[in-house]
């Protein structure tokens, strides 16, 4: 089956990409490589993960390259994962939201209608819940208050995917990821933004005081999701939205203290206040997807996040302070 994934080389695209590679999928991919982190990670990412995926260079604002890419590859499926991510981000950089997540998804589900695309599965957010929704988080709560820019233009990937599906039959899968985390994750999310700093004795940032819960979910869980959500099309509806995640929310301080042990490093906090379009917390009800595609995390961040430090100690080399002492209550070396 041909697949074409888009941000092919971000996180969960390259996962993605090597998960439909390995089970013998004829996958394509796309990402424009932008720098809204160090594009190296992304082409080491490629090299490590799926170095045999052939994966374009390509922005999906180019309508006349998307076109040709179309034509040539005549994917059946569609996996969508390039989006400008970020929160924060979103705070001062408002017109690359505009451009890749709006203008860039309509391209894309114009290209998959003139295509006859079969299926076509794409990244939603938890973050589109907002100010409205009560964990744990259902398909079935609002998302018309969110608490960011970026969040708004996911509901609205909903709402277009949506539209095409009513006026033009375009079977459609929207995936709402609940902070997604592993090795050759995104440098500015918490995972491995707080391993690398406790690793060089830096201190790190603790919004709310800490008093935050988020929903971690390992990213073999979201890519099993995401091709268990591949192979069911929707039905009669046309288009469906499933939450994916581990529906176990952790508390921040238990989750650094994971990275503590597994980094044998205490971390340096220091306390900071709420900051505009976070969430305080996210918590994903999932029956929803157990019962379209069996979906059931199994990760639990005592077994998923040893790892991402394991990573960042050899991908980034860093290094603890030698003034620092690690905490006798942790282990010396990460497991």
């Amino acid at each position: 089956m041909s697949v074409l994934v888009t941000g092919a080389a971000g996180f969960i695209g390259a996962y993605t990409c090597q998960a439909l590679a390995a089970r013998g999928d004829a996958v394509v991919g796309l990402d424009n490589y932008n720098d809204y982190y160090d594009p190296a990670l992304k082409r080491d990412r490629v090299a490590a993960l799926c170095p045999r995926v052939d994966i374009r260079r390509l922005d999906l604002v180019d309508r006349e390259g998307l076109a040709a890419l179309f034509a040539e590859v005549r994917p059946r499926r569609v996996v969508h994962l390039a989006a400008q991510a970020g929160v924060r981000y979103s705070l001062h950089n408002p017109h690359a939201y505009v451009a890749s997540n709006l203008d860039g998804f309509v391209n894309l589900l114009e290209q998959c209608r003139h295509a006859g695309v079969e299926h076509l599965v794409y990244a939603s957010s938890s973050s589109v819940y907002g100010d409205s929704a009560t964990p744990p988080f259902s398909e079935d709560q609002r998302v018309d208050r969110p608490r960011s820019l970026y969040a708004a233009t996911k509901a609205a990937n909903e709402l277009m995917a949506h539209a095409y599906a009513q006026l033009h039959g375009l079977r459609g899968t929207g995936l709402r990821f609940f902070t997604v985390y592993g090795p050759w994750g995104r440098p500015d999310m918490a995972p491995v933004l707080f391993s690398r700093q406790i690793l060089a004795g830096r201190p790190i940032e603790v919004f709310n005081q800490g008093r935050m819960r988020r929903d971690f979910t390992h990213i073999s869980d979201i890519v099993a999701g995401i091709l268990g959500a591949l192979d069911r099309p929707a039905g009669d509806e046309r288009h469906q939205v499933f939450n994916l995640g581990n529906h176990t929310p952790v508390e921040l301080e238990d989750f650094i203290g994971v990275l503590e042990k597994a980094a044998g490093i205490p971390a340096r906090k220091v306390y900071k206040p709420m900051q505009p379009g976070d969430m305080i917390e996210t918590m994903a009800d999932t029956r929803r997807a157990a019962e379209a595609f069996g979906f059931e995390p199994r990760t639990p961040i005592e077994v998923g996040l040893p790892p991402v430090v394991h990573w960042c100690r050899e991908y980034f080399g860093t290094t603890p302070d030698p003034s620092l002492r690690p905490s006798t209550s942790l282990p010396s070396k990460a497991p």
